[in-house]
């Protein structure tokens, strides 16, 4: 295997189902480390549904496509493999938009053009390119689910503070405002609140994304002020180590 010996992500060893899982969900989490998928990140996350909809309709396209581009690696020629990639992610997502539009017909029509849009995504063209094609079916199929839950996770809590500051309810329940579902004295104190509409707004993607960002950044330097291990979180500006990780890619010749 190309991780053998080496450690990867949160010290596990590299390469494994376990460290290609938590490597996206959390050392290169795709949103909030990488900055990938940034189209859908600020339009769809309106509201908790939203993101946890594209969220997870983007993680089958993940997990499938590079299972199958794994799987056919040896298979596909070199000067082809890009035109190829794009059939079979966009296989894929066509069969996911047609299970929505048959079983989900409202959060079809709320999420549009960016459910086919994920043929596109920087995230899945990504990791089709530079781990799906050189690596073994399972990671793999691992590197996929922990990408793409990564995400999910990223753009469905980023929806649910849109959606709970911007209009006051969290997953269509109302919470805060008119009409709030919360009985009693407390409920009248939540009743008053007065909904703040610049957070379901373009602009408010934003701010709660620079947010989320800026806390991730704090919660990482604070483990390693406190002598915490954070050597298995990526830090996209350090080219040393992005250049030594290629290096031993290649040296490994990309067998699983």
């Amino acid at each position: 295997m190309s991780g053998e010996g080496r450690t990867g992500a949160l010290g596990l060893r590299a390469d494994t189902p376990g460290e290609r899982f938590f490597n996206g969900l959390i050392a290169e989490n795709p949103t909030f480390v990488l900055m990938l998928g940034m189209c859908p990140t600020l339009a769809v996350t309106t509201s908790a549904t939203n993101g946890l909809t594209m969220g997870l309709a983007t993680t089958a396209v993940l997990a499938l496509s590079n299972l199958m581009i794994s799987l056919l690696r040896k298979v596909i020629p070199d000067t082809v493999r890009i035109p190829s990639f794009i059939v079979v992610i966009a296989s894929f997502v066509t069969l996911v938009q047609l299970i929505i539009q048959a079983y989900l017909p409202a959060l079809n029509d709320a999420l549009g053009v960016y459910i086919p849009l994920i043929v596109v995504n920087c995230i899945i063209f990504g990791r089709a390119e530079a781990y799906a094609s050189k690596h073994g079916a399972v990671p793999a199929f691992f590197d996929g689910l922990g990408m793409g839950l990564g995400f999910t996770c990223a753009i469905t809590i980023m929806g649910f503070f849109r959606e709970f500051l911007g209009a006051g309810t969290a997953f269509g329940v109302q919470l805060l405002g008119d009409g709030t579902v919360i009985p009693g004295p407390v409920g009248s104190f939540f009743g008053m609140y007065q909904p703040i509409s610049i957070f379901i707004m373009q602009s408010g993607a934003f701010f709660v994304l620079a947010f989320m960002i800026a806390g991730m950044n704090r919660i990482k330097k604070g483990r390693a002020k406190k002598g915490r291990d954070v050597s298995g979180f990526r830090d996209t500006t350090d080219t040393d180590t992005l250049v030594t990780e290629a290096a031993a890619d290649k040296a490994a010749g990309g067998e699983a």
